[in-house]
């Protein structure tokens, strides 16, 4: 499986572990780069000592390439940052925000910088920032989306034909079907999501993981557009959020809702009430939590099966 994404990154097979909060600590993103894939610790949940705390730890159980997810609306990203290049970091995947601002203080330092991008307007201005790969990541996606609600599959195809940098599909991607099919719409590589979020290396409450579980079609929704929209599972906090919506509440009102650490408390800390417990569409194809070297093993067979099985059926 070689593609401008698995020598880019210098990995075996084109399949990164997105960087999600309360998720992604070092424990997954090592089982991820041992397992062949792009491990990626999620930052965006992290103070800069934690952040520290785990690139050392990663570092010291795996010598395979990993990298680091950094959402630019933090208010300590500088700091971040710093940390990156104090602890020689290889790869950055950047999120919510502006590419430009940090794309050319990494690779000055030798780092592969790839962006997150909910549409094809943003991924032209990745490519002009110079990224050295562009993620398309379509509404079924967990945690934080784009307002446009435009999906992977239409996504996809209208950025490979708007730019020529290397681009990795993220978002409802859980099979290796969904690999072969995001290829075919002109990927490199996908990022994966909710299916390591459900894995046993995950730093995810096991509760969490459960309900990740048990999700059915329809248990994830696409809320709190009028903040920063974000997928949800159907809890309580979920039925309190659509109840604001639907009278129309300010965003000042939504804001005190929201609060602060509702997704540690949902996510790391287990409470399936009243947390924020993000995740993507993609939870109701999950049935089991499963360690990442049979995940990665099956995604990879997955694909050889669907691709063999495609050739011999046209």
């Amino acid at each position: 499986m070689s593609t401008r994404i698995t020598s880019l990154f210098g990995i075996r097979y084109p399949i990164i572990q997105g960087g999600m909060i309360w998720c992604s600590g070092w424990r997954l993103a090592a089982a991820v780069s041992h397992a062949g894939g792009l491990g990626l610790i999620g930052a965006g949940s992290m103070y800069p000592g934690v952040l520290r705390e785990h690139l050392r730890k990663l570092k010291a159980a795996t010598d395979k390439p990993f990298g680091v997810n950094v959402p630019l609306l933090y208010p300590q990203t500088d700091e971040l940052m710093q940390i990156i290049l104090e602890e020689k970091v290889p790869i950055v995947f950047t999120s919510a925000g502006n590419p430009a601002k940090y794309t050319p203080l990494l690779q000055d330092h030798g780092i592969r910088v790839a962006h997150v991008v909910p549409s094809a307007k943003l991924a032209v201005k990745c490519e002009k920032a110079g990224v050295d790969a562009v993620v398309a990541e379509g509404f079924e996606a967990g945690g934080h989306n784009g307002r446009e609600e435009t999906t992977t599959m239409t996504l996809l195809p209208m950025v490979r034909d708007l730019i020529s940098t290397p681009l990795i599909a993220a978002g409802g991607i859980a099979s290796g079907r969904a690999m072969l099919a995001a290829f075919a719409l002109g990927a490199e590589g996908v990022q994966i999501g909710s299916l390591f979020a459900a894995s046993e290396e995950s730093s995810a409450h096991p509760a969490f993981k459960q309900r990740i579980v048990e999700a059915g079609e329809g248990d994830t929704m696409l809320s709190l557009k009028e903040l920063v929209p974000v997928r949800l599972l159907r809890n309580t906090f979920y039925v309190k959020v659509k109840e604001m919506e639907a009278r129309a509440a300010s965003k000042e009102e939504l804001q005190d809702l929201l609060g602060h650490g509702r997704a540690k408390k949902g996510m790391f800390e287990g409470d399936m009430d009243e947390g924020e417990l993000e995740i993507g569409q993609v939870s109701a194809q999950i049935s089991a939590v499963r360690p990442v070297v049979e995940i990665m093993q099956w995604l990879v067979n997955d694909f050889q099966k669907a691709k063999e099985g495609l050739i011999s059926d046209i």
